[in-house]
């Protein structure tokens, strides 16, 4: 089920009761029922979620790894995931049947994951396929759905995550001859420049116009990148970087590998959201730095060390906007109903999608 199709069949309007309360009042009920529920209860926060959340987590880290810890957490019965709807759906079908996981705003989407349907990705196949024949291995950055994580489970393929992407392209690599990298083209572009492909070996298949974009003969492509990106890491550009360079010359600037290909290029380091957490913890006293991913995650590196001097490389960056939809009434709200029994956003992938979505991850997992 799309998301779309998932915000359609469910009720999500926060009743009225929770726009009154105030700060204070939530934080409280909050901390009352995570006494109450105790082991019963799980709460795993994403780096890019708002202060007033995070602070309640039981666990933090990036999508995969809380699927996986949820995973590894056989005491609770409810996951209440703070991060967004595919990486809910990644905890679902990781943990057991009898763990229910629940995601508190089901507007929490992903407008990278959103960027490739199953519909689109089925018919880009068939073209593909006409093109390249029995060639082709898919890999799916794990930022996508379980439909996406399936097709490519069905299809021979694996799931990536942004610490491991190198390698699971060298695994490809050794399957066959060419991939098909969903859904960001960026970090797809990233990866294979980095293991020695070719700008001049990349294409890109556009799933709005049906087109595979390359100037050249087809036999050359050797990776084809999804015409998708991250909305956040997108606003990063070469003229943040140069304006960085020319006002704070000693400033190290790190960025994270869904950014362009440009940026990437011009930062000094790249890498994943926990590689980027533990550049800087490990980083000396007085050091600078300028960091390009999510401003929720900046301003926690920030505050947490005040003894460097940290800035966000784009200054006028807004935090990922679906993944603040989980708030402190949300968080509440979702918390009082499992008190009074009521099991609201729920989570579920039907077995056949988790089944196809689950091999692919088993594929990186054993890489």
């Amino acid at each position: 089920m799309s998301l779309l199709e998932t915000l359609r069949s469910v009720q999500h309007t926060l009743p009225e009761k929770y726009k009154s309360l105030t700060k204070t009042e939530m934080e409280n009920r909050i901390f009352e029922i995570k006494q109450d529920l105790g082991s019963k209860l799980f709460i795993p926060c994403h780096h890019y979620q708002r202060e007033e959340v995070f602070q309640f987590a039981d666990a933090t880290g990036d999508s995969l790894q809380l699927a996986q810890i949820s995973a590894n957490n056989r005491e609770a019965e409810y996951i209440v995931f703070c991060g967004v709807h595919f990486m809910a759906e990644t905890a679902d079908m990781l943990t057991s049947n009898r763990q229910t996981v629940i995601l508190p705003d089901m507007r929490a989407g992903c407008s990278m994951a959103d960027m490739a349907n199953i519909h689109q990705t089925e018919r880009a196949w068939d073209v593909l396929q006409s093109y390249f024949g029995d060639t082709i291995l898919p890999l799916t950055y794990v930022n996508s759905t379980a439909a996406i994580k399936a097709f490519v489970g069905r299809n021979g393929g694996a799931t990536v995550t942004s610490s491991n992407a190198k390698n699971m392209v060298e695994w490809a690599f050794t399957q066959k001859e060419r991939i098909l990298f969903l859904p960001d083209q960026h970090l797809g572009r990233n990866t294979a420049y980095d293991l020695g492909v070719d700008l001049t070996e990349m294409a890109v298949w556009d799933p709005i116009q049906t087109k595979l974009i390359y100037e050249g003969t087809l036999e050359n492509i050797k990776v084809i990148l999804w015409k998708g990106h991250c909305s956040v890491h997108a606003h990063f550009t070469v003229k943040n970087i140069e304006f960085v360079r020319q006002t704070h010359p000693q400033m190290q600037i790190i960025v994270h590998p869904e950014c362009s290909r440009e940026v990437v290029a011009r930062a000094d380091l790249n890498g994943s959201t926990k590689y980027i957490i533990e550049t800087i913890e490990n980083a000396p006293s007085g050091s600078e730095w300028a960091i390009g991913t999510e401003m929720n995650l900046v301003q926690r590196l920030i505050n947490r060390h005040p003894d460097q001097h940290i800035i966000s490389l784009n200054p006028i960056m807004c935090p990922c906007l679906t993944m603040n939809r989980i708030d402190l009434p949300h968080l509440l709200w979702s918390l009082e109903n499992i008190i009074d029994g009521k099991e609201t956003n729920v989570i579920k992938v039907d077995e056949e999608t988790a089944r196809g979505a689950v091999l692919a991850l088993e594929r990186m997992f054993k890489k």
